[in-house]
């Protein structure tokens, strides 16, 4: 019963989107295709959504399922769109006639072949888009780099570089080549420090098995600090018990020690030069709608409003939330979390546009308000669709500046 609003659904788009293709093609083995096209990737994925294991969480080839069914459903959509749109154009000038013109009838034959080929002409786009955000996209790193200034900087970390990383989701990884070009990358920035901001796993500390090693090569002359994601509490799997559930954790916790990695749990470290210091905060995950385990005023006791303060958070919902207005005064904040929805449009300068954006007001890049500045990092890894289109995985590296 669950199944069958969506699957309704699934008929109707298909059998509307089938509208554009038969204009060209009415043979009976064209026909026949479509049909046992549409129903396989049907039945695949709704048998692999009802036999999914949450005691093991998404596994790869489950988010291959769903990333091939977007290939296919998509480009369906967009063929709707215009059919729909073209249907409703035709309805109107059919009313119009009957109620102002002698004419009984109007037809559009060359009308309709030419939105038909214009509406696959463009749904051309999103099918072959997401193929390829699966197999190159989802590893086409590049590297973002700002110059910040901030008028209370102290004067010796002027150029001091951050490198900036976040959503690895190792239990999505799938080419072992790739991810170590990916950390030759971070490691080629040669920052002064390198700030992880959650979301190490997609539920297990297993995920990391087989990663830990290239990730232990991670090095920067202050260290690797991180903090917690709302995935790494293992909140979107099912387990035998909560003791078990705990466990996972701590071992997640204890395996980023192990690589050489500074957990903050709701606390801070101060980064020091000569007798200069820059307080480095790590709040755990909170997030609007999500787990909220963050507590800023329990991470920044003994802080004031005039130290300088790096904030690491992994959801920006809470720089939305708390941070943005708080009297302590978190000059930088560096978050996470959304991926850019791993898809949409980027043009510097032109158009940045993502589905995501109706979920969250600060969802990719800089963001300045109230003298202070959030920056929220597209995620190195993925998770769901196995791809990335347009919003490709981000390295991001910041010099702080004084402001003169």
């Amino acid at each position: 019963m669950r199944w069958l609003f969506f699957i309704v659904f699934y008929i109707l788009v298909d059998v509307y989107a089938f509208q554009a293709l038969k204009s060209f093609s009415k043979g009976l083995l064209f026909n026949s295709t479509y049909i046992i096209i549409s129903i396989v990737v049907l039945a695949v994925l709704i048998y692999t959504l009802s036999t999914m294991n949450r005691s093991e969480g998404i596994t790869t080839k489950e988010m291959y399922v769903f990333g091939w069914f977007l290939v296919f459903f998509v480009p369906k959509l967009i063929l709707v769109v215009f059919m729909f749109g073209e249907d409703v154009i035709r309805f109107l000038i059919a009313i119009f006639s009957r109620l102002f013109s002698s004419q009984s009838s109007f037809h559009f034959p060359s009308r309709r072949k030419f939105v038909s080929a214009l509406a696959l002409g463009v749904a051309a786009i999103p099918f072959v888009s997401l193929i390829y955000g699966m197999y190159k996209g989802k590893y086409r790193y590049r590297v973002l780099s700002y110059d910040l200034e901030f008028e209370d900087l102290p004067e010796a970390f002027d150029g001091y570089t951050i490198t900036q990383i976040s959503d690895v989701h190792s239990g999505s990884f799938d080419d072992e080549e790739k991810i170590a070009y990916g950390i030759d990358l971070i490691n080629q920035q040669e920052s002064d420090v390198i700030l992880f901001t959650g979301d190490l796993v997609n539920n297990f500390a297993k995920e990391m098995q087989g990663w830990t090693n290239l990730f232990s090569t991670l090095r920067a002359k202050d260290g690797v600090y991180s903090v917690l994601g709302n995935h790494d509490y293992g909140d979107y799997a099912d387990w035998e018990s909560q003791q078990a559930k705990a466990q996972n954790l701590e071992k997640l916790k204890d395996l980023q020690r192990k690589m050489g990695w500074k957990l903050l749990l709701n606390e801070h470290v101060w980064l020091e030069k000569g007798d200069s210091r820059v307080a480095l905060v790590g709040v755990e995950n909170w997030g609007a709608g999500f787990k909220q385990a963050g507590d800023i005023d329990k991470a920044s006791e003994g802080l004031t409003e005039k130290d300088f303060k790096v904030l690491m958070s992994h959801d920006p919902s809470y720089w939305a939330e708390r941070l943005k207005k708080d009297p302590k005064n978190y000059q930088l904040t560096l978050s996470g979390h959304t991926h850019g929805m791993q898809f949409g449009i980027e043009i510097p300068g032109f158009i940045r546009w993502s589905p995501v954006q109706y979920r969250y007001e600060n969802w990719a890049g800089i963001y300045k308000e109230n003298n202070r500045i959030l920056n929220v990092n597209r995620g190195f890894g993925y998770l769901g669709y196995p791809g990335r289109v347009g919003i490709w995985p981000e390295v991001t590296v910041i010099k702080l500046k004084c402001k003169r």
